[in-house]
């Protein structure tokens, strides 16, 4: 039987979602989030050419990098405290499943040694969904972006800084950007700024509902 990641497909855009083990916080504070969102940009690269420590030490590197080719193409993603959702296009074979396995690797072994511990810190392997239309693709990164609030982690999704919707409303700077969604999604900042903000108590909503059924 072929391998699981023989069935994400180049050029497919895919919702990605890991989880901590038990529901561990493995996120506690700016600089483990600020750590993460690094780790992301350099783990593009299927063989990246420095060392991660030279890598978030300079912001010249980290310009150059993006021009690199990229196994993967960030086109949203959100971190909390307990798991991650990131929105993937595979740019090469098999690119989703190494970018994933390095990243998840390296946090784990960056958050081990930082709070003494053993032990994996992700539950199982990463969940894939592939999407499918344009607009099931529009509707994910409002989820993925609402995420934050929808867990009353904030009132608004522009307060979270782990998340690409900032990147998405134009208030960030091009060399701080990781999320590229151009030639995928048309995106006009303040009309996307509302139709995430609109949804904001449906989700909130919804989400008290799946707990009252599931729990």
């Amino acid at each position: 039987m072929p391998g699981r990641e023989n069935l994400l497909v180049v050029g497919e855009v895919y919702h990605i979602f890991s989880k901590s083990i038990a529901g561990f916080k493995i996120f506690n504070n700016e600089s483990e989030f600020s750590r993460m969102t690094a780790t992301l940009r350099y783990y593009q690269i299927e063989k990246p050419p420095i060392r991660f420590s030279r890598f978030i030490q300079s912001s010249n590197i980290q310009k150059d990098y993006s021009d690199k080719e990229k196994m993967v193409q960030i086109i949203a993603y959100c971190l909390m405290p307990t798991h991650l959702h990131f929105i993937l296009k595979q740019l090469k074979e098999n690119g989703i499943s190494n970018y994933m396995r390095n990243l998840l690797d390296s946090y784990t072994r960056y958050f081990n040694i930082k709070h003494n511990r053993k032990g994996p810190l992700w539950e199982g392997r990463f969940k894939s969904v592939l999407v499918e239309t344009d607009e099931q693709l529009l509707h994910l990164t409002r989820y993925v972006h609402l995420n934050p609030v929808t867990a009353y982690l904030t009132d608004k999704p522009d307060k979270w800084l782990a998340s690409s919707f900032k990147e998405f409303i134009s208030q960030v700077n091009d060399s701080e950007r990781i999320s590229k969604f151009d030639g995928i999604l048309d995106i006009e900042p303040n009309s996307y700024q509302e139709f995430v903000l609109d949804l904001i108590s449906y989700q909130r909503e919804l989400t008290k509902i799946k707990r009252f059924i599931f729990d």
